[in-house]
């Protein structure tokens, strides 16, 4: 009898509730598109587990699980000296993750990151700092530094990267993009041709969860 009462119960809850087949059906697989106007992007090394999922507008949300290291967000493709604005939470701040606008230019090819937040792991350990900028009622600090023989857009490469990191930690604001390019610029930072521009949620050897949305002021 109690079997039969928990069946009943289930058939009654099915309208209600998503099965695991659902779940399994919204997730998006790893790679790059478009979603409701939003350009996307989820990059996995492919260790541990990683669930992203593309939600109306410029939303997304991402689970990970004992990862190697994962990139995934919205955003545009190209990239601009846009204002991004963005709010949503961010599970990150007590494991090894970033809260960023992310993106990548070719000729030359570099990676940027406009850091919002970090967890406990500072991206900019071990870099000479550059300067600095005030923007949205922030305190940036810049920095370089180089990747060698990894992934990149045009499959593996030696490039640099590019960092802004906020030294007051937020989730939730807006990114004046061009004040960013226009410091990079003057500490002899050169960007490329744009490519993809995403706010994005990273993941390196950490376990966390994230709820992003992301527009352009």
């Amino acid at each position: 009898m109690l079997g039969s009462s928990i069946l009943v119960a289930l058939a009654a809850a099915a309208g209600a509730v998503a099965s695991p087949l659902d779940l399994i059906t919204r997730s998006t697989p790893a790679g790059t598109g478009t979603n409701n106007g939003f350009f996307y992007s989820f990059w996995t090394d492919g260790a541990g587990s990683v669930t992203y999922n593309n939600g109306p507008g410029g939303s997304y949300d991402v689970t990970w699980s004992n990862v190697g290291n994962f990139v995934a967000g919205k955003g545009w493709n190209p990239g601009a000296s846009r204002v991004v604005t963005y709010n949503g939470t961010w599970n990150g701040a007590n494991v090894n993750s970033y809260l960023s606008v992310y993106g990548w230019t070719k000729n030359p090819l570099i990676e940027y990151y406009v850091v919002e937040s970090f967890g406990t792991y500072n991206p900019s350990s071990g870099a000479s700092k550059l300067g600095s900028i005030q923007s949205d009622g922030g305190t940036y600090d810049i920095y370089r530094t180089q990747r060698v023989n990894q992934p990149s857009i045009e499959g593996t490469s030696t490039f640099y990267q590019f960092w802004s990191v906020r030294q007051q930690k937020r989730i939730g604001g807006s990114v004046t993009m061009k004040n960013h390019f226009d410091a990079w610029a003057a500490s002899g930072l050169q960007l490329g041709t744009h490519n993809y521009q995403i706010l994005a949620t990273e993941g390196y050897q950490s376990s966390g969860s994230a709820q992003i949305n992301v527009e352009q002021s």
